[in-house]
């Protein structure tokens, strides 16, 4: 399925299940929560059909809720038996809706599929209490729930039609809160979710060649929070448009040990992947300022073994793993940030493979590390969130850089460890000088410890030859000066004057 799709479903199913939930419900009388939930499905391109809606006491009945999506030839239908909206007599209302509930989704067919992809899932969530307070334009609410409950149904099309599959997600003691303010068409919301566990059970098998496969994932101590701006559902096709018009979303989302269990049987025998992990989370916010995403997992193991693997198995570990990127999305006048993370520390293999890498043992075998960590300053020309004006430029550059900062640089491998930081700025007034890119002024520091040990054992294994691990020291000598300690290199590579230096010759 493409991205576009993907983005779209789950844009879709959040508004659903926004509604369900009643995050645009928390009015002062039944019939104002139940009026706010057709005007904001009406705004997010839904329509809703019920067979009757009728008071009963303090409660608001509705009685064959539907409502429905369509869009590009994907649709959703969600049928709710009932939904009660109960005035608490103290200002409050309780939502309350059937046990469960079915949603039916077709998604458009990809490029040699023979047709769509229609699926059934069943929401199941027992006890479900939601109490919804506020006014007309802000509203606050708090929700329970001992489990919800997810299934696959029914799916069909493209090679679902010969794989009996089943799939359930469980989620236990679920809680969360929600603010709501503003009007339909520009409505913040404020959240938070947590959730003790979530277990998820996915199995399958090919009714033709009898593979099948098990899936088995369970995730601890889930908590999330969220603030957003919704714009409405005129300007999803429009993202660009929408962020000048405030459209924003900040999200955190954390979790704890993690374990995922994968079982699979083939004719060429079976494979079995376990994996498991301390804990982790990401963070997404976008807005007219830019974009940031990031996530992060500490503690991870996994261990493989395939028929196209020759060993055994093979077993993987790292001890902290992350990704921060920040950047601009739209046009500017002046240059703004931009920084760029990756930490990948203490990867360590299994000696199994080690063995078919370096069965003589030539090299260390510690654990490797690759840091950096940068930020910088960018002018863009056009709006990244604009397809039409990414479209326009074709290959050329959609702006300019004028600032970058390697705080920290570090490769640390067989032995070896390289280090560095350093920072320029670019005058973006003069591409010709350097070939195309704008004129760097800066320098930057870096340190090579057990370079040289390492090109010695890179010949003794094979990988290397003589002369090549000689043509790099000679390299290595141009850019390098013998540093304080054993085996260790030192340079400062600096870009001024329009020249390139390397411990202050100039070799451009």
């Amino acid at each position: 399925m493409t991205q576009w799709k993907l983005s779209r479903l789950a844009g879709t199913t959040a508004l659903a299940g926004a509604l369900l939930s009643g995050t645009a419900l928390a009015q002062v009388t039944p019939e104002e929560v139940w009026q706010n939930w057709q005007d904001m499905s009406t705004a997010s391109g839904q329509t809703i059909t019920t067979t009757s809606v009728e008071r009963d006491g303090a409660a608001l009945v509705v009685t064959d809720f539907a409502s429905s999506f369509a869009e590009d030839d994907m649709t959703v239908d969600i049928a709710i038996d009932e939904v009660t909206f109960t005035d608490n007599g103290d200002g409050t209302v309780t939502v309350a809706m059937s046990d469960e509930f079915p949603i039916e989704m077709t998604l458009p067919a990809e490029e040699g599929d023979e047709g769509p992809t229609d699926l059934t899932v069943l929401v199941s969530q027992p006890g479900l209490q939601l109490v919804v307070a506020g006014s007309a334009t802000d509203a606050s609410y708090d929700f329970t729930a001992p489990s919800m409950t997810i299934t696959l149904d029914e799916i069909s099309g493209v090679d679902a039609d010969r794989m009996e599959m089943v799939a359930m997600a469980v989620l236990t003691e679920v809680a969360g809160s929600y603010v709501v303010a503003g009007e339909v068409g520009s409505k913040t919301i404020d959240s938070t979710f947590s959730a003790a566990n979530m277990k998820l059970d996915v199995s399958g098998k090919d009714a033709e060649t009898q593979n099948n496969f098990v899936m088995a994932a369970s995730i601890a101590d889930l908590a999330g929070t969220s603030k957003s701006v919704l714009k409405g559902m005129d300007m999803i096709d429009n993202l660009a448009a929408a962020l000048k018009e405030g459209f924003a979303t900040d999200s955190t989302f954390t979790y704890g040990p993690i374990s995922l269990n994968v079982d699979a049987t083939e004719v060429r025998g079976p494979t079995k992947i376990v994996t498991s992990g301390n804990g982790g989370g990401f963070n997404v916010k976008l807005d007219a300022t830019g974009m940031t995403y990031g996530a992060n997992g500490n503690g991870a193991e996994i261990t493989m073994s395939s028929p196209d693997i020759p060993l055994p198995e093979v077993k993987l570990s790292y001890a902290e793993g992350a990704f921060n990127l920040m950047m601009p999305m739209l046009k500017s006048e002046a240059p703004v940030d931009f920084a760029f993370v990756t930490r990948i520390v203490d990867l360590a293999v299994s000696e199994d493979l080690w063995g078919m890498i370096d069965p003589g043992n030539a090299i260390p075998h510690d654990p490797a590390t690759l840091i950096i960590d940068s930020k910088g300053k960018v002018k863009l020309t056009s709006d990244l969130a604009d397809p039409a004006q990414m479209e326009a430029i074709g290959d050329g550059a959609p702006g300019e850089l004028h600032a970058l900062d390697l705080t920290e640089l570090k490769v640390t491998a067989a032995g070896a460890d390289l280090t560095g930081a350093g920072s320029f700025t670019f005058d973006n007034s003069d591409m010709v000088t350097f070939g195309g890119t704008p004129v760097p002024t800066g320098k930057i520091d870096l340190k090579l410890v057990g370079g040289n040990a390492l090109l010695d054992k890179l010949v003794t294994m094979g990988v290397l030859s003589t002369d090549d691990a000689n043509g790099a020291r000679m390299l290595m000598s141009m850019f390098a000066n013998p540093g304080a300690g054993p085996d260790e290199l030192t340079s400062t590579l600096e870009f001024k004057d329009k020249g390139f230096f390397a411990n202050g010759q100039q070799l451009q």
